[in-house]
């Protein structure tokens, strides 16, 4: 049998439903029957469940805990919500109540091999994570705050397992200020001794904040990246991106080889600007060199108007028509919150969790974080719906 082909148990008790999924999975290209003499797992149980539903669902559970089989559809004739629940606590997929309808198990048994198919490639490929650059049209106007504040944001997501926070600010890096942060190495000991870079070393010079950010501090100095070039910071962030979600870059507000290298890289640049004429002026400037590298497309770039007022002088549609692009975010204008957080050392969600730039950072995460079909949701809209019907 091919890897590729989906095995599939079936624990039917009635003979003429049997026979029908017997005919309905034969008609579905790409599966077959497991026999009951073949000791591997099963990619797939379809179970009809009876009258001692308590010892059934315990079976199911021991067949799952064991990976005798990956994923359980159930068949029922009785509705009642408990035995919902119960299938939804033991793990279950699908649940299709009798009489079978034989379009609901085919769209089932395709959605579930488009799954598979997935989860293959993804073995197939290592996975990679996104490179968000945070730079500024000029100095002082919130790009570290936006970084830092988006890095640990994002490390409180519940499908974001790592996020590593780099300060590229060469002379003026203040993360590990924001942070409360003493770090003991920096960047520069990285690309110093690049042919030393594996995931050990790495983990060694990293600092990992409480939020459980890993931090990457500047030199703070010329004479601590007097080695470092565009080619090390590139094997260095892409052996990053291998190994985390997120890689969230504070950029700065310079422009040269080593964050040319970095811009080129990454799948967002987040550009911060305000709603003023030199910053405006400055954005354009920005999007006319930008638009002459030819590596760099156009919709990685996206712009962040920071300290946003509604009654500002200058309107977002204004400042769209003078710099030719639309406004990506907004983040209101809070000074007094912001201020605190980086005068404490602390993330804004720590200083103000209920205030409107800290949620609203937290929205600006979102964009971010791939969002997948929440089966429970699923599970309890199905629910929902049965006992509507009693």
């Amino acid at each position: 049998m091919a890897d590729n082909t989906i095995r599939i148990k079936i624990e039917i008790k009635k003979p003429d439903l049997r026979r029908r999924l017997y005919e309905i999975i034969r008609s579905t290209q790409g599966m077959q029957f497991q026999k009951p003499q073949d000791t591997r797992g099963a990619d797939l149980l379809i179970f009809e469940l009876g009258d001692d539903t308590e010892n059934e669902f315990q079976h199911i559970r021991s067949l799952l805990n064991s990976d005798a089989v990956a994923e359980v559809f159930l068949i029922s004739e009785n509705s009642d919500p408990e035995v919902l629940l119960q299938a939804i606590k033991t793990g279950a997929k699908e649940f299709f109540l009798l009489p079978l309808k034989e379009e609901e198990v085919q769209q089932a048994l395709e959605k579930f091999k488009k799954k598979r198919k997935r989860a293959n490639r993804s073995k197939d490929a290592p996975e990679i994570g996104q490179i968000i650059t945070v730079i500024g049209s000029k100095g002082g106007i919130g790009t570290t705050t936006t970084a830092v504040n988006l890095a640990v944001t994002l490390a409180q997501k519940k499908n974001v397992q790592s996020v590593a926070l780099i300060d590229m600010n060469m002379l003026f890096g203040e993360i590990p200020l924001f942070l409360e942060l003493k770090p003991s190495y920096h960047w520069g000991e990285i690309t110093k001794n690049i042919s030393r870079l594996d995931s050990t070393f790495l983990m060694n010079i990293l600092s990992k904040h409480s939020s459980g950010v890993h931090v990457l501090p500047s030199p703070g100095s010329l004479n601590g990246s007097e080695s470092a070039a565009p080619e090390m910071m590139g094997h260095l962030i892409g052996f990053m991106q291998g190994l985390f979600d997120f890689v969230v870059i504070d950029g700065g507000q310079s422009i040269d080889e080593i964050s040319l290298k970095i811009l080129k890289m990454s799948d967002s640049i987040l550009l911060m600007s305000l709603l003023s004429l030199p910053c405006l002026s400055n954005t354009n400037k920005f999007l006319k060199s930008f638009s002459d590298i030819e590596s760099l497309p156009e919709e990685r770039i996206r712009i962040v108007i920071n300290r946003y007022l509604k009654k500002s002088e200058i309107s977002l549609k204004d400042a769209e028509e003078s710099i030719n692009k639309k406004i990506f975010w907004t983040i209101p204008n809070d000074y007094g919150t912001t201020v605190s957080a980086i005068n404490n050392g602390k993330p804004l969600y720590e200083i103000a969790p209920r205030a409107p730039i800290t949620r609203n950072l937290k929205n600006l995460a979102d964009t971010f974080v791939q969002k997948e079909e929440n089966q429970k949701t699923k599970w309890w809209n199905f629910l929902s719906n049965r006992l509507g019907a009693h």
